[in-house]
Formats: C-alpha cells, sequence, structure tokens
C-alpha cells in the first residue's frame, strides 16, 4: 500500500474532515483532536499498512514512524481538500489550511492541547508567545536591516548618489519590510493563536491603508459616528498589530461556537471586521502604539540615565541571560526602538561585545588546551561566535569552565564600556558578528563604524588574553575526567584521534566509555563512538566480552544527566509498550541533550524537542525530550544540530529549557529507544543516577547478524 493509500485509509478510519478539528504532527505520530473521539475505528486504524500503533486520550495519536511527515502532508491534503464540515467549522474557519507540525498546542488553545490555567505557567506561556510571534520575522528584519546599511556603505563610498532614482529604489526594499511590519507581526501573532490569517492581515492591513493614512493625517483630522480617528503612524510598529489579533482571537472564538454552521464561513470574519476594527483604530492602535513608546521610553531612561554603564552591565550580565532563553525578551522593545529612533544603542551594541567575547575565549581555550577533543569543540564554537551564533560556545565550553566564562564576562565588559562611552549605535535587528557588522554602518558618522569595530576587535583580545592566562587544564572538569579514565595520561599525549573521546565527556565533564578495538575488527563494523585502539577511556568489561565473543556491540551513551528509568514505566504507551522500539529512559536533571551514539541526524522535528540518529553501524535511535512536548512548539528548545549533519558520540545536539517545560505541565522524561529493535538485542546496563556519556544501553546485533558479520 503505498503513502497516499494509507493516508486514505487512516482519513477514513478516524472519521473523515468532518470530525477533525485539528491534525499535528511530531517525530512519529499523527496527532488528531477529533470532534467525537468514538468515530476513530482503533482496531482498523491498526490494521493500515504502516501504522505501528494507536494511543487514544485528549488526542488520537497514529504512530506511522519515520514517514510522518509524508503521512502528515498526505492526511492534511486530504482533510483541507474533503471540505469542512460542520464538526470541522471551528478549523476550517479558524485557519483553512493552518493545521501544520507546530500549530496549536498549549499555547493556542488548540484541542488536546489546552492545560488548566496556573500562575507558574504565566512566564512560560508569555515567553513562548514573544518567541513564537517574533522569531519567524527575524530573517525578514534582519536582511532588510544589513541591505540598507549596505546601501549607505555603498553612498559613503561614493558608489551610489543618494539623490539617484537607483538608490531610492533599492531603498525602498528594506523600507518595505519595516513599513509592513504590522503585517508581518499580525501574520505570525494569528498563526500562533490559530486566527484565521487572511481575517488577520486585511483588518491590521487597514491602520497602513494610503485612503486611511491620507484620511486621519488631513487637516482637522477625520471623525468616525462622531468620534475623531487618532492620527498614528502605525509603520514598523508592532504593539498595535498583536493585541488587535488578539482580540480578534477572542472575537472569533466566541462567535465560531455560537454560529450556525452553514453561514460561518462568512459571518465570523465579518463580525471580526464589525467589531475589531473600530476598536483598533479608536483604541488597540492607540493603545499599543503608546506600549511601543513606553518600551522605547524605557530602554532609552535606562541608557541616558546610566549611559555606557548600562551598556557594560548588559555585556557583562548576557551569558547568564542567554544561558536561561531570557535575551528573547529584549526583541520586542528593541524593535520598537528602532522603529521610533532608526538605531538601537542599548542590547545589540551589548550583544556585540558579548557575541566577540565568546569567540575570543573559545579561540583561547582550543590554544590552551591540551585535549584535543576540546580543542576542536572550542575552535567550532569559536567561529561559529565570531559570526554572532553564541550557543555553541556558550553550552559547549564557557559555561561548562569557571576560567572560560571569568574571561567571557571581563571582555564583554569591558568592550561594552568602550562601546558605550563612546555611544556606538545599531541601525539593524540581526545578532551582531563579522558578517554583519555593517549595521553599525553610519553615513552621518563614520566613527559609530569604526567605534564598533574597535569594540570588536577589544572583545576578542580581552576575553582571549584573559583566558589564556587563567585556563589550566587541571582546573576543567571537563579534563579531569578524560585524565582519570586514562590512569592519568593526558589525552594530547597518547597520540588519540579527535575522535577517539566523545564529546559528552568533554562537555558533560564525564569520561565516556569507548567499544574494544575488536568489536570493529571481528565484526568489520565501526564502533558507534568512533573509538580507536589507542582510545583513553578504559574498555568497559561489557565491551571486552562482546568483542572476545565475536558481536556486534553498540554502546549508546546517555544524551542526558538525570535519573535512568524503565520505559516501561514511562506515562505514554507508545514507549511503554515498546512500540516505537526498547531502550531506556532518563528523567534530566540538565537540559543538554547529547547524542548517544556516532552517526547520522536523520530526523529532527520542526519543535526540536526529538531527534533521530542512524548510527554508523545501522543503529537507529529516537530521543524524545519529555512527552507531549511537540505541543509547546519548540519554544523551550534550541536545536545545534539540522538534518543530514554527522555528529560524533556526545554531540550537543538540543538544550532544553527544563523548567519552561515544566512549567508548562509536560513531564521531562526523555525515552531513548532503538527504532529498529527488532534486528537487536537491546539491554539497560545503567540503573539510578547517570550521568551524560555513561554507558546507558547496550545494542548487540541478533545471531543471524552476528554470524554474518563474523563471515
Amino acid at each position: 500500500m503505498t503513502t497516499t493509500e494509507s493516508a486514505q485509509a487512516i482519513f477514513d478510519n478516524v472519521g473523515g474532515a468532518a470530525n477533525i478539528s485539528k491534525l499535528q504532527h511530531c517525530s512519529t505520530r499523527l496527532r488528531f483532536a477529533l470532534v467525537d473521539d468514538t468515530l476513530a475505528d482503533e482496531a482498523a486504524l491498526k490494521a493500515v499498512p504502516g501504522v505501528i500503533g494507536v494511543v487514544k486520550g485528549p488526542q488520537t495519536q497514529v504512530i506511522v514512524g519515520s514517514k510522518v511527515a509524508e503521512m502528515y502532508t498526505a492526511v492534511e491534503k486530504l482533510r483541507t481538500s474533503g471540505g469542512s464540515g460542520a464538526a470541522a467549522g471551528a478549523a476550517a474557519d479558524g485557519s483553512g489550511a493552518g493545521g501544520s507540525a507546530t500549530t496549536g498546542g498549549a499555547a493556542s488553545g488548540g484541542p488536546g492541547g489546552r492545560k488548566p490555567f496556573s500562575w507558574k505557567r504565566t512566564g512560560s506561556v508569555f515567553m513562548d508567545f514573544v518567541v513564537s510571534v517574533f522569531t519567524p520575522i527575524i530573517p525578514a528584519i534582519a536582511g532588510a536591516g544589513i541591505f540598507k546599511s549596505l546601501l549607505v556603505l555603498a553612498s559613503a563610498l561614493g558608489w551610489l548618489d543618494p539623490t539617484t532614482d537607483n538608490f531610492k529604489l533599492l531603498s525602498a526594499i528594506p523600507d518595505a519590510v519595516f513599513g509592513f511590519l504590522p503585517l508581518l507581526v499580525a501574520y505570525t501573532t494569528a498563526k500562533k493563536l490559530d486566527v484565521n490569517r487572511p481575517v488577520a492581515l486585511g483588518l491590521v492591513g487597514l491602520l497602513l491603508f494610503p485612503a486611511f493614512t491620507a484620511l486621519v493625517a488631513q487637516e482637522g483630522g477625520v471623525a468616525l459616528f462622531g468620534l475623531t480617528v487618532p492620527n498614528v503612524n502605525y509603520n514598523a510598529q508592532v504593539f498595535p498589530a498583536i493585541i488587535s489579533v488578539v482580540v480578534l482571537w477572542g472575537v472569533e472564538r466566541l462567535f465560531t461556537k455560537i454560529t450556525w454552521a452553514p453561514i460561518r464561513t462568512f459571518f465570523v470574519p465579518l463580525m471580526g471586521f464589525i467589531i475589531v476594527a473600530p476598536l483598533m483604530i479608536f483604541v488597540l492602535g492607540p493603545l499599543g502604539y503608546g506600549l511601543g513608546t513606553l518600551l522605547t521610553g524605557a530602554m532609552l531612561g535606562l541608557y541616558n540615565t546610566l549611559g555606557w554603564v548600562a551598556v557594560m552591565l548588559l555585556a557583562g550580565v548576557l551569558p547568564l541571560i542567554i544561558s536561561v532563553g531570557m535575551h528573547k525578551a529584549f526583541i520586542p522593545p528593541t524593535l520598537a526602538t528602532v522603529a521610533a529612533s532608526g538605531k538601537d544603542s542599548f542590547y545589540l551594541v551589548a550583544s556585540l561585545a558579548h557575541n566577540m567575547s565568546e569567540a575570543g575565549s573559545s579561540f583561547a581555550v582550543a590554544l590552551r588546551t591540551k585535549n584535543r577533543t576540546l580543542r576542536a569543540t572550542a575552535i567550532s564554537a569559536g567561529v561559529s561566535a565570531l559570526f554572532g551564533i553564541t550557543e555553541p560556545a556558550l553550552y559547549g565550553v564557557t559555561l561548562q569552565n569557571r576560567r572560560a566564562l571569568i574571561s567571557v564576562v571581563a571582555g564583554s565588559m569591558t568592550a561594552g564600556a568602550y562601546l558605550g562611552l563612546t555611544q556606538v549605535s545599531a541601525f539593524a535587528v540581526v545578532s551582531p558578528g563579522a558578517a554583519s557588522i555593517s549595521m553599525f554602518i553610519d553615513g552621518a558618522n563614520p566613527w559609530n563604524f569604526l567605534n564598533a569595530l574597535i569594540g570588536l576587535v577589544i572583545a576578542i583580545a580581552v576575553s582571549f588574553t584573559v583566558s589564556a592566562i587563567l585556563w589550566r587544564d587541571s582546573d576543567s572538569g571537563t579534563v579531569r575526567a578524560l585524565e582519570n579514565a586514562n590512569g592519568g595520561r593526558d589525552a594530547a599525549a597518547t597520540g588519540t584521534s579527535t575522535a577517539a573521546v566523545p564529546a559528552a565527556s568533554v562537555v558533560a565533564g564525564t569520561a565516556a566509555p569507548r567499544h574494544a578495538a575488536s568489536d570493529a575488527a571481528v565484526s568489520g563494523t565501526p564502533s558507534s563512538a568512533s573509538v580507536d585502539a589507542d582510545a583513553d577511556a578504559e574498555a568497559p568489561a561489557a565491551d571486552a566480552s562482546a568483542a572476545a565473543a565475536g558481536t556486534t556491540m553498540t554502546a549508546l551513551l546517555s544524551p542526558l544527566t538525570g535519573e535512568v528509568v524503565p520505559l516501561d514505566s514511562v506515562d505514554d504507551a507508545v514507549f511503554s509498550a515498546g512500540i516505537l522500539g526498547q531502550g531506556a529512559a532518563v528523567r534530566p536533571t540538565d537540559g543538554a541533550v547529547r547524542a548517544p551514539l556516532g552517526g547520522t541526524v536523520t530526523a529532527l522535528m520542526d519543535s526540536k524537542h526529538a531527534v533521530g540518529i542512524r548510527g554508523d553501524n545501522g543503529v537507529e535511535v529516537l530521543v524524545h525530550v519529555g512527552l507531549d512536548t511537540v505541543q509547546l512548539e519548540g519554544a523551550p528548545f534550541t536545536a545545534h544540530v539540522s538534518i543530514g549533519d554527522r555528529v560524533d558520540a556526545g554531540q550537543l545536539l538540543v538544550t532544553a529549557d527544563l523548567d519552561a517545560i515544566r512549567a508548562a505541565g509536560y513531564d521531562t522524561i526523555t525515552p531513548v529507544v532503538v527504532v529498529n529493535s527488532d534486528d537487536y538485542t537491546v539491554t539497560v546496563d545503567q540503573t539510578g543516577a547517570v550521568q551524560a556519556g555513561e554507558p546507558l544501553v547496550s545494542v548487540t546485533a541478533k545471531e543471524k547478524e552476528n554470524a554474518h558479520g563474523a563471515a
């Protein structure tokens, strides 16, 4: 049966389009929010070729494994083309074909995804909302900002005359992005709240419509039913659009519930326009504009009051702010500030100091450490930070080592003080780095760019120097663990390859075991941890026994630090029943998720909560962070790899904000399963507490495979 035929069978057996109010998918399952759960034929669904299992609860979950993306696309096509019956009216009217891998969920009020209200969740929900609304528009804003700065540079160098049509037309490209920023924000807000996107765009578009802006700007203004419409310039404003779409969401939900289904298609949007449009032009728009002005004033007031001290202090604490994900909260006020004044002299400037300090410290660690694996990690992280991407350096090097973190703070504060004293400003909202340094070009003040370059050099030089002076391998928990595993021998002195010690031992501070060299020699299969005969870590007895017996054995390392939990104790039948495969679970105490084996990333959900890896010897592993965390739409997760990437055992895959996950009401327990368990014997090696990088599960090829391999 083809994917299309299987999708048709699934579609029919959940009750068809009229019974599907929402459809999502995660790493292995289709998630149906059904109008009537009793219409889903569980037995028939299980009989569909390609369906691994079915779980019924708040959602009806159909497990289809690695083909989930293709199956989702096929079912969604049937759902949207099969009509929107009365039962499905809410979903159809709300967003049309808006159901997606990441829409809905706890924060959006999607069916089956809502959680009881809790004050403890408000912070997490707020951050999730901010990230969901602003993150998708950052590429457009960043690209437009850099484009604009390059035009300023071309003008300053005499390549383009600002009075020519060429310059004016080219300038219109980035100006259009900022001018229509309310529409971009309206779209992302509508998507987050599952509001009808075209209606939201049409509603907010009124604020930018030339005829409307001309009327309210005319001398004497214009009145509607005797009330004067406020004359507000909404170009580049974000909060009027957000507030208006939030109110539209409430109106849409209300009238979807109370409207007769046959007229719902036009009546719900009609009521949205009738109710929200007047509110928007008289109240919501000016309120949002005032909020933006207030936030802008707060940031400018802080900067004007403390001056360079504010920039210095923010730069110094940014490593800690970023480590807990709170830096996203700076995006809305920074956008508002740039929209109001055309520049930012606070957050983006402090970010330049911090980003470059992460790079300088990482390069110094690479120079001073005698551990080859840490050196490779630090070089890669330093290059990323140099281009404005600091997470690899922050999580992989500096936060793990006190001396490196001190050097980052020193470099950030020194450079921040200089940048603040010289009143450097940024003119584009993008992560500062070597590639985006043109964001500091000011056509009226060449020294702004020069001072930004000087600040960049100061940050790198100070952090590099301090890190190089302070660094001691003996003071690093990372390197100590390696040396303990080597019986006191230094990793570099043994002539080991950089792949000899898994990256988990570098970042998690634990020495990870290796497979005996004879494993690969006997079976002809590379070790999943890529360990050669000269590896530093002592081979566990189990590995040695396996090698002596001529078996093909793979040790899966724990991807997280925490407590081992038997898979059958996981509160999700998909995992506890072994539907997806055998393995173990970890209840984590740390959010750094690392590769349990070396191989290729074969799956990474848009929601970033699950990663699939195919090992070098064919073992397929799924690491699923938390239960039902697809509902969080990726907010508490930061992915450090992409599909197709080659990873080493222990390499950082995802960073999870465990507190945010718990605050949102979800279990953080993380199943680690061998998807192709039918081909292997899976043995759990660890109980109780476990460190990331310690052996968790042994995977041994079954007899016929071993015999074949030995031959």
